[in-house]
């Protein structure tokens, strides 16, 4: 056998591949396309860039964490006609339930042709924002309080536990965090945020953000927030920066008397863990319908101290009784959350009465 004759069928194959995929860019950019959401809206696409990305250039902006990389799943929408085929980068992200109501990664379905999306209306109404930061506060070793004062628009309308979405500037990076400032205060949006080692958001939002930096927001978004038109008994369980979206929804029901029954309870590892703390039992000295419940899981022996002990879903477990009618609320690592979950199934808790966002 000719020994040039396997270089040959490579070189051929290789030419081959690479036409095939020159005409699909050319096929897939070619003509006038449509994406139609709600079966209302229209917008005129030309190329073929991704659903996420068509969509942000259209200042309709969806939840993506990770920047359309295909490692947070938070960018889901429903692709009712036009998504083609479910990609290997989508399968850890999608349920069964989900693959059967037609939801997709946004960021990997690109617009080759006409493409129909149901998007929530209150997602309709997320946006960009400009903003200025005019307050920095360690609340604790490693957590910091930003504040982000709104310049363009200079408003924003949020639900009390929602989170918005900021862009780290200079690097292709997009984080989520949760909004603890009060909805009223509609002129600025506090976030709390744990630094994480390497991490690239919370290393420039920890060690290179100066007050008057100018930061770009996208929100708000988010299906945990607090239910306005219940009154049942409300179960609160947070960990590290987990105070944020607890901190907005409290500061709600301060304003109109603490009409609800509230038990909070937060996780830390030891004393040094804590913040916020005389606030909170203040409220709790202000408000009998409220109750602060920190515990530590590792307390020092210069902590002295003298509250809860033990992982905060064994105390939670310990102090709580039936909440067949109760409503809960969870911040926190995926992990934590999911053990939250189970404990309060185990108390009765109805799954529909709990809400959570998972930061992971």
């Amino acid at each position: 056998m000719n020994p040039f004759v396997p270089i040959i069928l490579i070189g051929v194959l290789l030419v081959i591949t690479a036409l095939l995929v020159v005409a699909e860019k050319l096929l897939g950019a070619a003509g006038e396309k449509r994406i139609i959401i709600n079966d209302e809206k229209e917008i005129i696409v030309h190329g073929d860039d991704t659903v996420l990305n068509t969509l942000t250039n259209h200042k309709i902006f969806i939840p993506s964490a990770c920047g359309g990389k295909a490692t947070c799943g938070f960018c889901k929408v429903r692709i009712t006609a036009g998504g083609g085929d479910i990609k290997p980068t989508e399968d850890p992200f999608l349920s069964q339930q989900e693959r059967d109501d037609h939801i997709r990664l946004s960021c990997q379905v690109k617009v080759r042709g006409d493409v129909k999306i149901d998007l929530p209306e209150d997602l309709l109404g997320a946006k960009e924002y400009k903003t200025r930061i005019t307050h920095i506060e360690d609340l604790t070793y490693d957590i910091k309080l930003v504040r982000f004062s709104l310049i363009e628009p200079d408003k924003i309308d949020f639900k009390p536990g929602q989170y918005a979405q900021v862009k780290v500037p200079g690097i292709d990076v997009i984080r989520a965090y949760s909004i603890a400032s009060n909805p009223k205060d509609d002129h600025i949006v506090d976030m709390i945020v744990r630094y994480v080692p390497n991490g690239l958001a919370t290393t420039y939002l920890h060690k290179a953000l100066r007050e008057n930096d100018k930061v770009i927001l996208t929100g708000p978004y988010g299906d945990f927030f607090l239910q306005e038109d219940s009154n049942r008994d409300m179960i609160c369980i947070a960990g590290g920066s987990g105070k944020a979206p607890i901190r907005s929804i409290l500061s709600v029901l301060k304003d109109r008397g603490m009409p609800r029954k509230v038990k909070y309870f937060f996780g830390a590892r030891s004393k040094r863990d804590l913040y916020y703390t005389e606030a909170f039992e203040q409220l709790a000295k202000e408000y009998p319908n409220f109750e602060y419940i920190p515990a530590l899981s590792e307390p020092l022996p210069e902590d002295d101290w003298q509250g809860e002990t033990g992982l905060i879903t064994d105390v939670v477990d310990r102090l709580t009784d039936d909440l067949t009618e109760a409503e809960a609320y969870l911040c926190g690592s995926p992990g934590m959350i999911d053990a939250c979950i189970r404990v309060l199934e185990k108390h009765k808790i109805k799954p529909e009465h709990v809400f959570y966002d998972k930061f992971s």
